[in-house]
């Protein structure tokens, strides 16, 4: 496999329906009895099997929470002292369980759960569940973790780094206290934008098979691809071309898949993405904002259209000032209790949520 260049000549034809849909941040959910999410239960022998529940393109507007940050670092707790961020989410049951990334003094980075009744309010386990025990995990640590629930089983995408190289990695649980690591899932996989060392992360996998193959979007200059029959080995063959690349301003420096994909109700595949601006355009240099994409089924290689402007940006004081300036960063959204919860990172330092109610006007 090979990464193309991000400075490359930019494909126009990517864009097709952005321009109808880029600023209408309207949508609603497809009516259904049964819910199911980015990181619901899909039967594994499925083809074409969607979700009887899914969400229109662009799904929003979303309102963040007036409780943010929801979740702060804790003194308490040495592994979660310092910063606290970037989460992914899943339903289990009747509660919303969060994973996050969270930093100790010497900003090594563990992963913690925290349970919540009503998708704001939540209440952390003391321990991380996943901590640094590899060569590759140190002293960098495990971070950005993306969480998606087929059969009984959980896997966890996370990004091990040494400080030298990120490594996307994976690792499978059933109760997402005990863990099992599988170890980086392409060890030498490079990216431009990063030198020849190796790099990769992000893996937001979808968790319909599209003709007994499993999707996963990852990358971090561009959005690329891997497929797998067991949700264990992934491979790259055939990954020539990114999905998608920077085309537009805000997004110009980089793009980033964020939560795993969803199906929306006419049957593509949904994908919430993290950008970085270059500094044109009229965005900050260097802000990460939220977009969404669309990618085809038929051709799951490719994006169709994407919106022109970012959905979710920084506004509020903790999103503009902290670890690192102007960022949002998505990677958890889960369909709960009828709303749409999006969970995010504010300047790499505290955890914030933002929710669509269906219905609502904004």
């Amino acid at each position: 496999m090979r990464y193309n260049d991000p400075q490359a000549p930019k494909r126009r034809g990517i864009l097709k329906a952005s321009v109808a849909v880029g600023t209408a941040l309207a949508g609603s959910l497809a009516p259904a009895a049964a819910a199911a999410a980015p990181g619901s239960v899909a039967p594994a022998g499925a083809g074409h099997w969607r979700p009887p529940r899914a969400a229109r393109f662009p799904i929003g507007p979303f309102t963040k929470s007036k409780a943010n940050p929801i979740l702060r670092p804790d003194l308490a707790h040495e592994w979660e002292s310092a910063y606290l961020y970037n989460p992914c989410a899943l339903v289990v049951g009747n509660r919303v369980a969060l994973l996050y990334r969270a930093q100790d003094e010497k900003k090594t980075s563990s992963i913690g759960l925290a349970w919540s009744d009503d998708g704001i309010t939540f209440r952390r386990r003391p321990e991380p569940v996943l901590t640094p025990t590899e060569p590759y995990e140190k002293p960098g640590g495990c971070e950005d973790p993306r969480v998606v629930r087929v059969g009984d089983t959980y896997y966890l995408t996370y990004t091990a780094y040494d400080r030298t190289s990120a490594l996307l990695c994976l690792a499978t649980s059933t109760d997402l206290v005990h863990w099992k690591k599988h170890g980086p899932l392409f060890p030498e996989l490079h990216d431009p934008i990063h030198g020849d060392k190796p790099w990769n992360k992000a893996g937001a996998i979808l968790t319909t098979p599209i003709d007994g193959k499993y999707w996963m979007y990852f990358g971090e200059s561009n959005i690329f691809w891997a497929t797998s029959k067991d949700l264990i080995h992934w491979t790259t063959v055939g990954n020539d071309d990114p999905v998608a690349k920077p085309l537009l301003p805000w997004e110009g420096s980089l793009i980033e898949p964020g939560p795993p994909p969803l199906f929306t109700d006419d049957g593509l595949i949904l994908l919430v993405y993290n950008g970085r601006s270059d500094g044109k355009g009229g965005y900050p240099k260097g802000q990460y904002s939220g977009g969404q994409l669309l990618i085809d089924p038929a051709d799951p290689t490719k994006a169709v259209a994407r919106l022109e402007r970012p959905f979710l940006v920084p506004t509020s004081d903790d999103e503009q000032g902290g670890q690192v300036n102007r960022v949002v960063f998505s990677e958890g959204l889960v369909h709960f209790r009828g709303a749409w919860f999006l969970y995010y990172g504010m300047a790499d330092s505290v955890l914030g949520a933002a929710v669509w109610r269906p219905g609502d006007t904004a």
